[in-house]
């Protein structure tokens, strides 16, 4: 039974069923809330009442603490996810009740971001966060009641991928390397050669260790990668050599005798990419990023006759359409190869 009492110009209305926990909302008017009452009490006829009362209470604030509690540490990507978090903390929906926030109230939380100059990439990551908070509240906190706002609204497409490469004609290749190896940072040329010779991300580069590290074999074994699926990553002879040079100061006569230990690049991400940005200045090149070594690297196994699913192993890719995403080759190879 539906009870309705009027507080403070608004209309609160009760909904008592037996066997089931007492549920009440306040409205703006009384046709509102008989409306709800009405809802409520046939689902409760049919055994399907849900308790609104908690993600009503909830604040979206409180959801992304929790939220940064329980799942953003499983994450890979957990210290950019808190970063994300803090901003959407400031926003004012922050303090809106989950129970309240609508597709039309993200909507226009997405056009305002976007007209103020916020990239749509961007602004699609931090819709894809609040969409999978609701998912985890409804799915593992009971929250059921809710439902996602943002699977109500059009989310910004994904930017095209990039498509940038050394540039043959220009001698990129070259030029690259060689600010590398002038660099007063003795790990910039061998961590770049890495990048283009095996097409690994910078993290996993900057994260080896030399037990990871097989130079007879010619095999590094990645533990800790993005997709989380460890990989053992053949090496070109030009990366074991490049490897096996900085194991050479460790023995006697330029000879390597005994494996190293801790890190094969004792430096961090920042200071490395300090010194790649100076090597670019020298090199006078443009328009490169350090993760596009890794569209040339895998665009250079292709080119080197590799089939998808040796790529693949290689790469870590475990879609076809991810994989072809990093695949660039050069219309003037695939010429060569017509005859």
């Amino acid at each position: 039974m539906a009870t309705f009492r009027k507080r403070a110009g608004n209309w609160e209305v009760r909904v008592c069923r037996k066997g089931y926990k007492p549920i009440s909302k306040t409205f703006t008017t009384k046709a509102e809330a008989e409306v709800w009452a009405r809802d409520k009490e046939g689902k409760a006829d049919h055994g399907h009442v849900i308790d609104t009362r908690e993600a009503e209470s909830t604040s979206l604030s409180e959801a992304l603490d929790r939220y940064q509690r329980e799942v953003t540490p499983r994450k890979k990507g957990a210290k950019q996810e808190r970063v994300r978090i803090a901003a959407w903390k400031r926003d004012d929906l922050a303090m809106r009740s989950l129970a309240s926030i609508r597709g039309a109230d993200l909507a226009k939380w997405r056009d305002s971001r976007l007209a103020a100059g916020t990239s749509p990439t961007t602004v699609r990551n931090d819709l894809a966060l609040i969409s999978h908070l609701f998912t985890v509240a409804t799915k593992e906190w009971g929250l059921e009641s809710l439902s996602n706002p943002v699977e109500k609204i059009k989310v910004p497409a994904a930017a095209p991928a990039r498509d940038r490469r050394l540039v043959d004609d220009e001698d990129e290749d070259a030029r690259l390397l060689a600010a590398c190896e002038a660099s007063s940072c003795p790990w910039l040329a061998p961590v770049v050669l890495l990048a283009i010779e095996t097409a690994m991300r910078q993290g996993e580069i900057m994260g080896l260790t030399w037990s990871q590290v097989d130079i007879k074999k010619r095999v590094v074994r990645l533990l800790d990668t993005k997709n989380g699926t460890p990989r053992n990553v053949p090496l070109s002879t030009k990366a074991a050599a490049a490897l096996e040079a900085l194991l050479k100061p460790a023995g006697e006569g330029g000879e390597v005798t005994k494996l190293a230990k801790g890190r094969v690049f004792p430096i961090s991400a920042q200071v490395l990419d300090d010194y790649w940005h100076k090597a670019l200045k020298a090199a006078e090149i443009e328009g490169l990023r350090f993760h596009d070594l890794r569209h040339e690297g895998t665009s250079r196994l292709f080119e080197k006759g590799l089939e998808i699913m040796e790529v693949a192993t290689i790469t870590g890719h475990k879609t076809l359409t991810m994989l072809k995403r990093y695949t660039h080759l050069k219309a003037e190879n695939l010429a060569k190869k017509l005859g």
